[in-house]
């Protein structure tokens, strides 16, 4: 399978890798910092992630129909460039130099890589030396290549190079961005699940760029008294005549509850939209429903959007299908919070607020 490399049997000894409890604890949100208290010395599993130098679709080329079976001549894949495949040489000869680390899989993006990494045994280096070597390979071959040089013919003196010193030096020679992310192996089953997403994403891809603006991060827009909103899916769901606000008060009984249930998948099901920040637990039943039988739904989110916010799991596949859409009133924040009394009553108000004023009339 091109831009995709299994290094192990497919048939992994699951029982015995969980037996050495190659499993992380607790994690810490972050896009490029490492997990705080982590050994990164020790044996685990990581999934990797590295971007090139500005986003520049250098390691492979899209192909591919969005809509194809998986499997077939013309489902997406990535086709690697001569770069892409001195990259995949890179990962497969990490061996070579860290015995102790053994590469799971490769997954070549045009613009950046995921790939999954088992360390066997206690190592004498982080992790991080070992990526630092892996990028090394990669930088040489970027030059080796002509790729480096390239790039900064293209960009001219003006823009920085070896020979000016200015701000642009590092991007013109190395070929991936400062840092990387990394998740790390938290318990039974999800290493399948890192290989599902990494054979998804020339899929995910190819849908993303059949339906841009279902994926585009909107800010600053304003609903009533919320004026620096943010939101990402389809933006046309505000334009359904027919919208409701899934809002349960502790004051409804089971009565109550079950006839607002009815009406509002009744609703739903003829092609309206629900609104919620489905907090309370009957909020999130009907939501949840709405959702299996295919509904169309605004989700009101305590907390905003990070740059290159990508939905996953059943968010993208309502995405792709254009009948979901994320809002938010407030901006990402990295750390976890708990969400406050007066979060869910503004949310539960702008919830409320949507369902009834005709938006197209706002100023947004």
């Amino acid at each position: 399978m091109s831009g995709l490399i299994r290094i192990f049997a497919s048939a992994m000894d699951w029982e015995a890798f969980e037996k050495h409890k190659a499993f992380a604890g607790e994690t810490v949100p972050s896009m490029l910092r490492r997990r705080v208290g982590h050994d990164y010395e020790a044996r685990s599993v990581y999934l990797v992630t590295m971007t090139v130098e500005g986003r520049l679709p250098l390691l492979g080329t899209l192909v591919g129909e969005a809509d194809a079976p998986d499997g077939s001549p013309e489902a997406p894949r990535v086709v690697p460039t001569a770069l892409g495949r001195e990259v995949e040489r890179c990962w497969q000869s990490i061996p070579d130099y860290y015995p102790e680390v053994r590469p799971l899989a490769l997954q070549l993006m045009p613009d950046h890589l995921h790939g999954i990494l088992f360390v066997t045994r206690q190592m004498d280096q982080p992790l991080g030396m070992v990526l630092k070597g892996f990028k090394a390979g990669c930088n040489k071959a970027y030059r080796e290549l002509g790729y480096a040089a390239t790039l900064l013919q293209q960009r001219g003196p003006q823009t920085g190079g070896p020979q000016t010193g200015g701000p642009q030096t590092r991007k013109a020679g190395f070929l991936f961005a400062r840092n990387y992310n990394d998740h790390i192996l938290e318990g039974a089953g999800e290493l399948e699940r890192w290989f599902q997403y990494l054979h998804d994403n020339p899929r995910r891809l190819a849908v993303k760029r059949q339906h841009p603006d279902y994926f585009s991060v909107r800010r600053d827009i304003a609903f009533g008294e919320w004026t620096s909103c943010q939101m990402s899916g389809n933006h046309f769901l505000l334009t359904v005549p027919e919208r409701a606000a899934v809002v349960v008060h502790s004051a409804d009984d089971d009565a109550k509850y079950a006839e607002l249930k009815r009406k509002w998948l009744a609703l739903a099901e003829r092609g309206g939209v629900l609104i919620s920040a489905a907090i309370a637990t009957r909020e999130k039943i009907v939501m949840r429903e709405a959702m299996d039988k295919g509904c169309r739904l605004i989700l009101l989110r305590k907390n905003g959007f990070p740059d290159l916010y990508k939905p996953s799991g059943e968010s993208f596949i309502a995405c792709s299908e254009g009948r979901l859409l994320q809002i938010s009133p407030w901006e990402y924040q990295s750390r976890r919070t708990t969400i406050s009394r007066e979060q869910c009553l503004q949310l539960n108000r702008m919830a409320e607020f949507i369902a009834s004023v005709d938006i197209m009339s706002q100023d947004r």
